[in-house]
């Protein structure tokens, strides 16, 4: 299989291009040029801007495409139309904020879509943005297109820190901070598991979309999962959802919503009836913090700083 992704040299999209690979299939990635790791496996590189930089692609065929950054439909539209008649398959990946509020108890594929026109806060506008993405490629590609919508996609190469700073903390032991009472809903899917099951989906030229999400835990089992896999002697001290709300604490705790979204479960059983494979949560964990050592234990960009937390932790005393 001839396999182009636009964008493939980073975290998800590189998970698809490994996956790619690795399967044996060929693979031409189309990016800017800002970023080409000696690491990466053997691939055709196309340099390029997407918006209005495409025409390096002309002339080409593919079986199929994975747009693995696309946020704006005027954007998608134009490498959508452009490719039409040169890929038998586009896959968009998409998100779960996809879905409307308030959330369903389990929300499937069919539940309600976001708008635009309700959206309201900080970054609301990024789920109806994606949905009107969804459309341009089903508009242009019809029963040939393929929607993957991810939850937090997380493990090694994932540079924004949200799972990872879970992870190493939990693995220094000592008191931990944590909101709410560690009864929340968490879930997540390891980008190589995505990235397989992507190329499994074009692989068997599937259409249709997909919730790609890891199967649900709570947010205590998760970090005591955590230390365990760490060898970690690690105590959690919750601070209570009130207290995080009150003293608008909410962006400093990753991957966690609290409230009625801490009740959601986002229903990824058909894309496991389809070939979505997880490993286990214990294996991501421990592949994590290995990654995140091998890099040099950098400054984190998510999660408190240990100063912070312990300003907190000694405010709960």
């Amino acid at each position: 299989m001839r396999v182009l992704t636009i964008g493939g040299t980073q975290f998800v999209g590189r998970h698809v291009v490994e996956q790619a690979v690795a399967a044996g299939h060929d693979v031409t990635v189309f990016h800017r040029g800002m970023s080409e790791p000696e690491d990466l496996p053997p691939v055709e590189h196309l340099h390029g801007e997407r918006d209005g930089g495409i025409d390096v692609l002309a002339g080409r065929t593919w079986d199929a495409v994975v747009d693995v950054c696309g946020y704006a439909p005027r954007i998608v539209r134009l490498s959508a139309n452009a490719l039409a008649g040169s890929v038998g398959r586009y896959c968009f990946i998409s998100s779960e904020s996809v879905y409307a509020e308030p959330y369903p108890p389990v929300v499937s594929e069919d539940a309600r879509l976001a708008t635009l026109g309700a959206a309201q806060g900080e970054w609301s506008w990024y789920g109806p943005l994606k949905v009107l993405c969804e459309r341009v490629v089903e508009t242009v590609f019809a029963d040939r297109a393929l929607v993957v919508r991810p939850g937090y996609v997380v493990g090694p190469l994932d540079t924004t820190d949200r799972f990872t700073s879970w992870v190493r903390r939990a693995s220094l032991g000592g008191t931990m901070l944590a909101p709410g009472n560690g009864q929340d809903v968490l879930q997540f899917v390891d980008g190589r598991d995505l990235g397989a099951f992507v190329v499994g989906l074009l692989e068997r030229e599937v259409s249709g979309a997909f919730n790609a999400d890891g199967e649900p835990l709570t947010l205590g089992g998760f970090l005591a999962t955590c230390a365990r896999v760490a060898g970690a002697d690690t105590e959690v001290a919750w601070l209570a959802e009130e207290r995080v709300r009150k003293q608008h604490l909410e962006e400093l705790f990753p991957m966690w919503e609290g409230g009625e979204f801490g009740r959601v479960v986002m229903d990824a059983s058909k894309a496991r009836d389809t070939g979505l494979a997880n490993r286990p949560a214990e294996e991501t964990i421990a592949d994590t913090l290995a990654w995140d050592r091998e890099r040099g234990l950098p400054p984190l960009k998510a999660g408190p700083t240990p100063e912070h937390e312990a300003r907190l932790l000694a405010a709960l005393r």
